[in-house]
């Protein structure tokens, strides 16, 4: 349990140090916020929290951190780090609770791992280019074991959980790196008109199972052609997500300044009016 004078002494705010001065040091004021919330007489909501309930929590507040860098603002950037950092102490505080591990725990963890994985910055190894360094990178983790104590496959370490589009682009990635893959971006393009034609030929069959199996393995083979092209995938998606809803927003907008909405719409006038927008938008 910890001990309420430390965690007040703790929780007292401390001088800010300039940039090339700051080495982590307030990350134990954190730890003792969240130890307060968490303790007795902390926060009722918090204190009712489980890994379970946090998950989603994770995954939004990583989402959030990209959205700031998409973004280019370092004042959203510093505030979303911030809270996923929450999230990362908040479960380290529960995994203490249980008796598994501590904060500090999570943080040698990593950092042993870093320094285990760059021996060319840490030890006398040599690797001069990025391609080297991705190479022993590989090559350092095949040889670790898993948590069953057997060697790491290639696609170990890529989260089911994950977002499928990222998913897929990390999993031909990392088979990719022990030479399965197409050797350039023909061979991924080829792919992609094989798997349309047996998705139009599963969709013609009115076989439902088969047309999502036959459609997943398209959206595969998109990713790996853009993976392959060196284009973010989803990226790509997000741009195009936010390009619909402007010019939506816009068709929306004009639609009801003109007094007859959306929906009161034929096709022909909403796609008319789609064109209009688009030009406006170039």
């Amino acid at each position: 349990m910890s001990d309420p004078k430390k965690d007040d002494d703790a929780l007292r705010v401390p001088a800010a140090a300039p940039l090339e001065a700051q080495i982590g040091a307030a990350l134990p004021r954190f730890v003792a916020v969240m130890r307060r919330l968490l303790g007795p007489g902390g926060c009722p909501w918090d204190r009712e929290q489980t890994f379970e309930t946090m998950r989603p929590f994770v995954i939004e507040e990583a989402h959030e951190v990209v959205d700031a860098i998409d973004r280019a603002s370092p004042d959203a950037l510093r505030e979303e780090l911030g809270d996923l950092l929450m999230q990362i102490v908040f479960l380290a505080e529960l995994a203490r609770a249980r008796g598994w591990f501590g904060p500090d725990d999570v943080v040698d963890a990593i950092s042993d791992k870093m320094i285990r994985r760059h021996p060319h910055v840490f030890g006398d190894a040599q690797a001069s280019t990025p391609a080297e360094v991705l190479e022993r990178w590989e090559r350092d983790k095949a040889r670790e074991k898993g948590a069953s104590g057997e060697p790491k496959g290639a696609l170990d370490g890529v989260p089911v959980a994950m977002p499928a589009l990222l998913r897929a682009v990390r999993v031909g990635d990392k088979a990719a790196r022990v030479g399965y893959d197409w050797p350039d971006a023909e061979g991924a393009r080829a792919k992609i008109d094989e798997e349309l034609a047996e998705l139009d030929e599963a969709a013609a069959s009115g076989d439902a199972t088969r047309t999502e199996e036959e459609l997943g393995d398209l959206l595969f083979a998109l990713a790996s052609w853009s993976r392959k092209k060196t284009i973010d995938p989803e990226a790509a998606l997000r741009g195009a997500l936010d390009r619909f809803t402007h010019r939506f927003r816009d068709a929306e907008r004009i639609a009801n300044e003109e007094g007859r909405p959306l929906a009161e719409r034929s096709a022909d006038e909403l796609d008319a009016l789609w064109r209009r927008v688009k030009a406006r938008a170039r």
